[in-house]
């Protein structure tokens, strides 16, 4: 009986000293620590706000309509008002994103302004659909639109009065066809000035005899969209050069982006949102324009 006790408290006791040798033996498998998302990349605020270009607004609309699908309770407010207005907010600090069809003035660099160009806008010349023209050379159109040529028999129409409506001094598509279609000459004081891409496409479209300008993705079968220098708008024909008529794009912050701002950019300007969306709305890939 001793014998058996003593031979069960031997293995006991083998078995115990194995596994402390095996539980020695063994090392513990190093814990990786949980990375702390960057302030920089996380959502540091419920609200944003971005505005200035009509032109680009329909693209940050469908960009801030799936960013905020995407962060729940997040809300991104957009309004227009005009690149000008748009480049003067965010310097002062009232807005976190300023949308414009131009780059910003020196004078609102200073206030530490960072560009984010996002896509290309095309821009086209519109037309009432009783003009009875389908294309302008550069100078019938820089002749018209500063006030040179007020009557479509000049440049080969109909013997009726033109009617510029145009956009608000404030506005980056008419500076931008100040500068590509006029050469720096300043638009007509005769011209009806529209707050919006929108209103100013609804004018074309109701008054005949009526010459405008928009961006491409807004263009709608209320108006026509004339040739410029015997070239139709078309993406290539901006992507090789042909089509003079547009701008880059930009989303200025005021300093670097970060936190809901920068996701937001970072969305943006992504290949997701890019390859659905951009084409699609009239706006052409940066990928695709040399500068």
């Amino acid at each position: 009986m001793f014998k058996a006790k003593s031979k069960i408290a031997l293995v006991s006791t083998t078995l115990m000293a194995l596994l402390v040798l095996v539980g020695c033996g063994q090392t513990a498998a190093p814990t990786t620590p949980t990375p702390t998302p960057s302030a920089a990349t996380t959502i540091d605020k419920k609200t944003i706000s971005a505005a200035g270009s009509t032109a680009l607004q329909p693209l940050v609309k469908l960009a801030a309509e799936d960013f905020m699908a995407k962060n729940a309770g997040v809300q991104v407010n957009l309004s227009g008002g005009g690149s000008m207005t748009g480049l003067n907010n965010v310097a002062s600090g009232s807005i976190e994103i300023g949308n414009s069809d131009v780059v910003a003035p020196d004078e609102l660099k200073s206030a530490g302004l960072v560009d984010h160009e996002v896509c290309v806008a095309p821009f086209l010349i519109i037309v009432n659909k009783d003009v009875t023209i389908d294309n302008l050379t550069k100078a019938q159109a820089a002749d018209i639109f500063t006030g040179k040529i007020t009557n479509w028999k000049d440049v080969g129409g109909k013997d009726a009065p033109i009617s510029i409506i145009g956009r608000a001094a404030s506005s980056g598509t008419r500076l931008n066809i100040e500068k590509i279609v006029m050469d720096g000459k300043k638009m007509s004081d005769a011209a009806a000035a529209q707050d919006s891409t929108g209103n100013l496409l609804t004018g074309v479209g109701q008054t005949p005899g009526s010459i405008g300008y928009v961006d491409a993705a807004y263009l709608k079968d209320t108006v026509k969209a004339l040739k410029f220098n015997g070239v139709a708008y078309t993406p290539d024909a901006v992507a090789s050069g042909q089509y003079p008529i547009y701008s880059f794009e930009h989303m200025y912050t005021k300093g670097e982006a970060t936190g809901t701002v920068k996701l937001f950019l970072d969305y943006m300007t992504s290949k997701e949102f890019q390859d659905k969306n951009v084409e699609k709305s009239g706006f052409i890939p940066i990928s695709k324009v040399k500068k």
